[in-house]
């Protein structure tokens, strides 16, 4: 009787660190992969040809000046909410509660464009809106993180619900708001005053969201990089015991870490309320606050990298509600496609991270 053992044929090893070049190359292959994946769907669905299949995709974020400005101002905000997350993940604080924080902030800057623009000047108006909705979101997160640093409460449990109750204060006060009696929504907030409507940059509508995002993206990136308190994350993640070894508040860096998330949450929930949609839903964040964070482990909790992880979903989502648009086909096929899209994207941080190996192959290097 033969007891040996027998080896499978392959074994996953773990990489060591790729140069760049391959993972760009990696992650470019599972795009095609995905693109064609896309096109065959929709020609067996459709019976189109696959090149106005890629048309179409590129035509629903580039087809008009306009579409090309929404999509630009869709990255911006998808980048901030996912920078937002990146501090409180590097130091293995998995904050879940992004898009309460963009709605928690968003409902403060609704609350001031409505109660005070009769009572304040305009530019009071917006002054207050800033300083509110960036305190709520700061506040929405802090919550959370005090308990985690005071009693080691589960963080991703908690910061998920703090989502359910943004939402259901959102709701709360659409009804107490709604315009007109009985509509169940807030319509447009001061059409015709434009009262706490954020200034347009350059005279464009889309431009603010889009430089706010280019700064916040260099302060974190710097942040993160080069500051004591970048450092202290940094080392909070790697080991909390060797962080309190070294002398670092862990309570203290863990609440200031999170409140700072929630800052950049409620900044996002201020240009989505006060520039972008000039009121308040409870869709508004349109689930990017989840989205974002695939868009921060992507990217590795690199700044710089995940302005290409924005660009690279919201091109792909939008050329997926185009294809749905164009071929009379439902919103349900365009999150199909969306979620093959994400399938490949998300597959190949695999194939980055880990190697199947042959049996032949590992045996000779036990040798």
């Amino acid at each position: 009787m033969n007891d040996k053992k027998k080896e499978p044929l392959f074994h996953i090893v773990k990489r060591d660190a790729l140069p760049w070049y391959q993972s760009v190359g990696i992650r470019a292959i599972a795009i095609v992969l995905a693109l064609i994946v896309c096109a065959v769907v929709t020609m067996i669905l459709t019976g189109t040809n696959p090149i106005q299949v890629f048309q179409s995709i590129i035509a629903g974020a580039f087809g008009s000046a306009r579409k090309t400005w929404i999509t630009f101002q869709n990255i911006a905000i998808l980048l901030l909410i996912s920078l937002a997350l990146t501090p409180a993940f590097k130091m293995k604080f998995w904050n879940i509660g992004g898009e309460g924080q963009v709605l928690i902030g968003g409902l403060a800057s609704a609350a001031c464009m409505i109660c005070l623009a009769e009572k304040l000047p305009a530019a009071l108006v917006v002054v207050c809106m800033i300083v509110t909705s960036i305190a709520a979101g700061a506040f929405w997160a802090f919550i959370p993180a005090f308990f985690k640093a005071k009693w080691n409460t589960n963080e991703t449990l908690s910061t998920l619900m703090m989502n359910y109750i943004a939402t259901q204060l959102v709701a709360f006060f659409t009804i107490v708001w709604e315009v007109p009696k009985g509509s169940g929504k807030i319509g447009i907030i001061n059409q015709n005053s434009n009262v706490g409507w954020l200034p347009q940059a350059f005279g464009s509508k889309y431009l603010l969201s889009i430089l706010v995002a280019v700064l916040i993206t260099v302060f974190m990136y710097i942040y993160l990089k080069y500051s004591k308190h970048g450092y202290e994350i940094s080392v909070v993640g790697e080991s909390e015991n060797t962080a309190k070894y070294v002398g670092i508040k862990v309570e203290k860096v863990i609440m200031r870490t999170m409140a700072l998330s929630g800052a950049v949450c409620g900044l996002v929930g201020l240009l989505l309320v006060g520039g972008i949609n000039h009121t308040i839903t409870t869709t508004i964040a349109g689930g990017q606050g989840f989205t974002a964070v695939m868009v921060s482990w992507m990217s590795k909790f690199n700044p710089l990298t995940m302005v290409f992880s924005s660009f690279l979903i919201i091109f792909m989502n939008r050329g997926a509600s185009e294809i749905s648009t164009n071929f009379g086909l439902n919103q349900s096929f365009s999150d199909i496609l969306t979620g093959i899209i994400l399938f490949f994207i998300i597959g190949c941080e695999f194939f980055i991270a880990y190697q199947l190996q042959s049996r032949k192959k590992a045996a000779k290097e036990v040798q």
